[in-house]
């Protein structure tokens, strides 16, 4: 998933489960099968609706064995393979239609539906005579996502669960940090009806055809489905609610129910998965009201992975070549995890403490007792210019690690109507063979004169860093709002270009995602960027840092038109320019701080 503002779609929920992401080879296909499914059982909800499953099971099963379901609005033969390959190893495995999709019964409403549903099917697996009482989930995406929300309801049947890349409702999906994305669209249209849309799902050049024309006429957000051409109820109720607010909070767990769960659970995602936000959040929302007890039997791996990647990993994504130790067979340590938390099997011997962070450089992997151990320190570096002059890659500021004393503040101007980011855009999804997501340079270099771009020295040996990257920026508008994004490379000696980290900001949400508060022109503030997405990187000798500040304009993206108005309702007639000015001097010193790996709690790896 990519998008022209660099990285913008490689880091935005992606909830789909696509044939890419549930690619697999059958691990049965060289003998006969030993595994046969039962088509077209029907499960009960407390409401009367039956939801269709398909039943896989080894044709010599005589003893109830431990089950493991998967809850999907993709239809259920979407894991077929993982129903062989479970099923060919001493599980049930249970493939189950969200209600209103595949041949279940019901309306399809997203997200909302899955906890009661998801609880029902537990009950109703866990007594089945083919099950022995113990029921996992699997899944990843809106699949990872059903996991928590069944787990929030207390099954009594649930004994573990593993999400994976586990898109959050309200954290970045359908919303990341209060901005919304044209991919919205897209994917309601998957899962229109209640069959498969695959095909118009993958058309991406109808897509990019469809979001051009609604970029360049300047319409308004909530027209986008008219755009598309299928306008949707649901597309419609999720613009009215565009902060983190109650209607989003009733989709996860609360503050309570962390504290009430016991199971253990595996989380996992990926450096570049779209929807590590919603994966990690769940993860600190667990760890910050847990219990000890839970909290222990809660593990966390952060591989190399995009989003396809969190199920079947591939060591070249978006232009980058990752180690053969990146390569983590997804369906053994599932396996492995299964028989430890269901069958009293041994701990899975990869996880060798509580969290797994894949260094890409040192092509390793690095343990820690906490997501927070991961990270030692923070290096600090201030923003400087020369005479107010950053506006260019090769006439940028400079990062440097001593604070400045005296600085001309850096400026740019951003007209909402300017169209010009379509020279991009517009090819990054089609010829991604030409146009790498992770090593594209074109939006930086196209975006002269528009933006703010900073360096640091050449490093004088590697550096790794793990963890989140922050940064405070003091700034005055001269309008009441706008949209930033803050995004930061690694350019090796050769010049390329490696995207490690991307936070974007709705100025009016600066202080809180619950509550807007309107910019006073001409007021300095300081600016808090602190939804960096994780990485963990060995920066090597001779390359630098670079950070780009710059407006939110992309025919992916919600446009804001700088008024301070209801951005999903304007549209181009309501357009202002608005002039960013960022400060950088002995009173206000903004700085990027980055995160400096620590060594690994299990020498060795």
């Amino acid at each position: 998933m990519r998008i022209g503002i660099a990285g913008v779609i490689a880091m935005i929920g992606l909830l789909v489960i696509s044939a890419v992401g549930f690619a697999q080879q059958d691990p049965a296909k060289d003998r006969p099968t030993s595994v046969r499914f039962e088509w077209g059982v029907k499960i009960p909800m407390r409401d009367g609706v039956n939801l269709n499953a398909t039943v896989y099971r080894a044709v010599d099963q005589t003893a109830a064995l431990p089950c493991v379901f998967v809850l999907t609005p993709y239809i259920s033969e979407s894991a077929h393979a993982r129903g062989m390959y479970f099923a060919d190893n001493q599980y049930v495995f249970i493939t189950v239609d969200s209600r209103g999709r595949g041949n279940s019964e019901g309306e399809f409403a997203p997200l909302l539906q899955e906890a009661k549903d998801g609880h029902d099917a537990v009950e109703w697996l866990a007594k089945q005579p083919w099950c022995n009482g113990k029921v996992a989930m699997w899944g990843g995406s809106y699949s990872g996502y059903d996991q928590w929300a069944t787990a929030k309801e207390f099954p009594s049947g649930l004994t573990t669960i593993v999400p994976v890349a586990s898109g959050a409702p309200g954290i970045d999906f359908p919303i990341l940090n209060n901005l919304s994305y044209t991919y919205l669209a897209r994917w309601l249209t998957l899962v229109s009806g209640v069959a498969a849309q695959d095909i118009i799902f993958s058309d991406e050049r109808y897509w990019q055809g469809r979001y051009q024309h609604w970029f360049k006429d300047h319409a308004a957000f909530a027209a986008l489905d008219q755009y598309i051409g299928n306008r949707s109820a649901i597309f419609q109720t999720w613009v009215q609610h565009p902060t983190l607010d109650a209607y989003w909070d009733r989709h996860l767990p609360t503050a309570e129910q962390y504290a009430g769960l016991s199971l253990p659970i595996l989380t996992i995602t990926g450096h570049y998965d779209g929807n590590q936000p919603g994966a990690l959040w769940f993860y600190r929302e667990h760890m910050r009201h847990g219990s000890s007890k839970a909290k222990a039997s809660h593990y966390l791996i952060i591989g190399p992975w995009d989003h396809a990647g969190t199920r079947t990993p591939k060591q070249d994504v978006g232009g980058l070549t990752f180690g053969e130790a990146s390569m983590l067979d997804m369906n053994a340590l599932h396996k492995q995890w299964y028989d430890w938390t269901m069958k009293q099997g041994t701990k899975p011997e990869f996880l060798k403490d509580k969290v797994a962070v894949y260094m890409v450089g040192e092509e390793a992997w690095r343990y820690a007792a906490t997501l927070e151990a991961i990270t030692a320190r923070t290096q600090t570096w201030y923003l400087d210019s020369k005479d107010g002059g950053a506006n260019d890659i090769f006439s940028s500021g400079a990062l440097r690690t001593s604070a400045p004393a005296l600085g001309a503040p850096d400026r740019y101007v951003y007209d909402p109507l300017d169209t010009s980011s379509l020279a991009y855009d517009a090819s990054s999804e089609v010829l991604a063979a030409d146009y790498p997501a992770y090593t594209d340079q074109r939006g930086v270099l196209m975006s002269a004169g528009k933006q703010l771009v900073y360096h640091t020295p050449a490093f004088e040996r590697d550096v790794d860093i793990a963890g989140v990257f922050r940064l405070s920026a003091f700034i005055a508008l001269d309008q009441p709002d706008t949209d930033f994004s803050a995004t930061i490379y690694e350019i090796a000696r050769d010049g390329g270009s490696i995207l490690l980290a991307q936070d974007m900001m709705r100025a009016r949400y600066r202080k809180s995602l619950r509550e807007q508060t309107l910019v006073t022109p001409g007021v300095i503030e300081r600016y808090d960027f602190t939804h960096f997405n994780f990485t963990a990187r060995r920066i090597a000798q001779g390359s630098r840092l670079r950070l780009v500040i710059a407006p939110v304009n992309s025919m992916h993206m919600q446009k804001n038109y700088n008024t301070g108005g209801v951005i999903n309702n304007e549209t181009g007639a309501n357009a202002r320019k608005v002039t960013v000015t960022l400060y950088h001097d002995a009173e206000r010193p903004s700085a990027l701080y980055v995160p400096i790996a620590a060594e690994s709690s299990v020498p060795g790896g």
